[in-house]
């Protein structure tokens, strides 16, 4: 039996989204894994348009190792993101939570399936927008779209980093 959920559980889960970007990029799953652990990798995969900075990578993808990052929102406020990875299984998955941040809720699973033409590499996150009713109705104008541009680029710079090693 499942412990009753709070008033407040309620409501923010009512306020959880999801976003999910998947691709097909013609190398085996264990390469495209490998890419995501390059020790410079979240460096390659801020687009530059981002105003982004990685304070602090992850020294791997490992249960417990964290990420700091400092963005902006909308461009104006600076803000400290701090990412923990909480699962990592080679070559399938790895998973990473704001541990603090600018969403309320954030996880992030990375997975990685075999393709008869590659690999399939799927992005999947759930998150709750801050400020709540106002975040979700801003999401679909202001989040989405931004997750949709990140998310292109980065399938784009995996793509192409794991096509190009894998004809050598």
């Amino acid at each position: 039996m499942r412990p009753a959920r709070t008033r407040s559980q309620a409501a923010g889960a009512a306020f959880r989204m999801k976003f999910v970007k998947e691709s097909l990029i013609r190398a085996p799953r264990e390469r495209v894994f490998a890419f995501h652990e390059l020790p410079d990798a979240l460096a390659r995969l801020t687009p530059p348009w981002e105003r982004t900075r990685v304070v602090s990578a992850a020294p791997d993808l490992r249960a417990g190792s964290r990420a700091v990052v400092e963005t902006r929102l909308f461009g104006l406020f600076p803000v400290r993101w701090v990412a923990e990875h909480t699962a990592y299984d080679p070559p399938r998955m790895f998973e990473d939570v704001q541990v603090s941040g600018p969403f309320r809720r954030w996880v992030h699973r990375h997975l990685f399936e075999p393709h008869e033409n590659g690999s399939l590499l799927r992005d999947e996150i759930d998150f709750e927008p801050p400020l709540g009713a106002l975040g979700r109705s801003a999401a679909p104008f202001f989040i989405e779209p931004r997750l949709r541009r990140l998310f292109d680029y980065r399938h784009r710079v995996t793509r192409e980093w794991c096509e190009s090693v894998a004809r050598e």
